[in-house]
């Protein structure tokens, strides 16, 4: 490793501060830091920075200390999560953002967001700290420190100047073998076909699944599947969301990577077509504790029950086992709903269960519950 370098810098202060996952998406200008991330920290290499963002909000619930770096146009796709599920439940996440379109900026496309950004943020109450010359590195303590006393997002905003004059060239100091012309991959897909009739709704398999929990972690994706899991089994370790549609599986995910305890997560067709390339992490990661229950209603339950492409286009099993989860389940009754988890508990692999349901939702009541208190008392009863 470069002695003195700005990236050694970065290193050194994100050891300092404990974190001990990095979720990281590439910029050009910090291609000598990722690989001395890569060669540090546990790392996940994110397809989406949104998914990163539930990614580090379910290690932290378990008791980590996640950390984000990436480009700052990426900031665009996370702002909604971070205002829905970091925000109103108080969850830390210290953002290293590769600052474009303001400096010696070379490609158009990045100024009109780069020049906005801190105006954005701004907007957006989230805190950020502007880092514009290596010798303000040290700041990146601050920004990490300050997210996790306070609760809160911290972004900083590293200026590509911090990496001028930088002599280490990480990629070469890391010994990274130069990448193949073909990637060979072994592919193996083996398809039943079978048309499986609804026979129940959402909450029937909400109900089934949560008459087999034990001490196993639950994630529920937001509005009436909350509702109705809080109404059948009230559990501490039901993590109920309320906003950021599309992460459930991905808190799941980052939940599972920190835990040795089962992680459930109740997702929906709409939610998963949200954020589809999320299969691909949870299958690269291939977490052995994760189980997913696809809740697939054809509908947007929770919005009118508006139809979702899964209703007569894409099967989201075929999906899943596209993605390369190899463990899956297609269901249409509570038995068998409960015959399938049951299975994969044991197998303790990760597993996807696609349950077919007729659209429809109960008239279950409001969870009396704050996202902040539903946050507290989750990792106090998690972390013990």
């Amino acid at each position: 490793m470069c002695m003195a370098s700005p990236e050694e810098e970065v290193i050194v202060i994100m050891k300092k501060a404990g974190i001990d996952l990095a979720a990281t998406l590439p910029c050009d200008r910090i291609k000598n830091l990722l690989p001395l991330i890569s060669e540090n920290f546990p790392e996940i290499r994110l397809t989406r920075e949104e998914n990163g963002v539930g990614i580090c909000a379910g290690f932290y619930l378990a008791g980590g200390k996640p950390m984000m770096l990436i480009q700052s146009t990426g900031l665009g796709n996370m702002i909604n999560a971070l205002e829905s599920l970091n925000i109103i439940c108080r969850i830390p996440l210290p953002i290293l953002a590769s600052w474009r379109g303001v400096y010696s900026e070379g490609i158009e496309a990045q100024v009109p967001l780069g020049t906005h950004l801190p105006t954005i943020l701004e907007g957006a109450g989230l805190k950020y700290t502007i880092i514009d010359e290596a010798k303000k590195l040290p700041l990146l303590e601050t920004v990490i420190t300050d997210a996790f006393e306070n609760l809160r997002p911290h972004i900083a905003l590293i200026s590509p100047k911090v990496w001028e004059g930088s002599d280490c060239c990480a990629w070469e100091a890391a010994g990274l073998p130069e990448k193949p012309e073909f990637m060979e991959r072994t592919c193996s897909f083996n398809l039943t076909r079978e048309t499986l009739r609804p026979v129940m709704l959402r909450n029937d398999a909400i109900c089934a699944i949560a008459s087999q929990l034990d001490d196993e972690i639950t994630v529920t994706n937001l509005g009436v599947p909350c509702k109705e899991l809080y109404a059948c089994r009230d559990r501490e370790l039901n993590f109920y969301m309320f906003g950021s549609m599309g992460l459930v599986s991905s808190i799941g995910l980052g939940l599972a990577l920190r835990t040795k305890k089962t992680v459930v997560a109740f997702d929906g067709d709409g939610s998963l077509l949200m954020n589809p390339n999320a299969l691909l992490e949870f299958a690269r990661e291939a977490p052995k504790n994760l189980i997913i229950i696809c809740l697939d209603n054809g509908a947007y339950g929770s919005t009118g029950s508006q139809e979702t492409c899964a209703l007569r286009y894409i099967d989201l099993e075929i999906f899943a086992t596209a993605c390369g989860i190899q463990n899956t389940a297609k269901v249409n009754s509570p038995e068998g709903l409960i015959e399938a988890f049951r299975k994969f508990r044991a197998m303790q692999e990760l597993s996807f269960i696609h349950v077919i349901l007729k659209p429809g939702n109960t008239k279950a009541p409001n969870i009396p519950l704050s996202p902040e208190e539903v946050t507290k008392r989750f990792m106090e009863a998690l972390i013990v």
